[in-house]
């Protein structure tokens, strides 16, 4: 056998398994198509077939990738990423009464801890907060009357009914309603 012969024989060879192997691969992508246009469970597969799929191994990279290059857990506005983790597995209908964790330091004295409850405290075992005094060496000092209170949200993109809720919620809650950028409106005031 020559070299030449070697070289060529070789060559088709080589041929064949690009040949075989791109057929394997397009056999397996048109699979994968038609598996995922029929199932009826994941709608980012059934709309985005195939491509769907890295959705899930991109998501579960991503927590690595946001470790190392971009925001830690905390840092992604307006939602964080513990934050859209819960809301994914309560749309999932998965567990949700578990903690979300924190990447925050809770041993320091003062932390405010939220804890898990299955019910909520009844009326007549619920404590009444003490008011909480801001400057209490000033001339004036303040006493406000909760310690939690509403922050200020982009209400502009609320509806009427969303802010007149928080309005009233805050008025039950005896807290503070923060009206955010956009300034004060009639609905902010609905709640007394």
């Amino acid at each position: 056998m020559s070299l030449e012969s070697f070289a060529f024989n070789s060559l088709i060879y080589l041929s064949l398994g690009i040949v075989v192997i791109l057929g394997i691969g397009l056999v397996t992508v048109v699979t994968l198509y038609l598996i995922d246009i029929t199932q009826k469970r994941h709608t980012i597969r059934r709309n985005y077939p195939v491509i769907g799929r890295f959705r899930y191994w991109f998501e579960h990279l991503g927590e690595f990738f946001r470790q190392y290059f971009f925001a830690m857990d905390r840092e992604e506005l307006p939602f964080n990423r513990s934050e859209r983790s819960w809301v994914y597995r309560a749309a999932k209908n998965e567990n949700r009464t578990i903690a979300f964790g924190s990447t925050r330091n809770l041993t320091e004295p003062g932390t405010v801890i939220f804890m898990n409850s299955a019910f909520p405290t009844l009326e007549e075992d619920a404590t009444q907060a003490a008011p909480l005094t801001i400057g209490p060496y000033c001339q004036k000092p303040y006493t406000a009357p909760s310690f939690f209170n509403i922050s200020g949200m982009s209400y502009g993109a609320l509806s009427r009914p969303a802010i007149s809720a928080l309005s009233k919620g805050a008025a039950m809650a005896n807290c503070w309603l923060n009206t955010g950028e956009g300034g004060l409106s009639p609905h902010h005031l609905s709640g007394g």
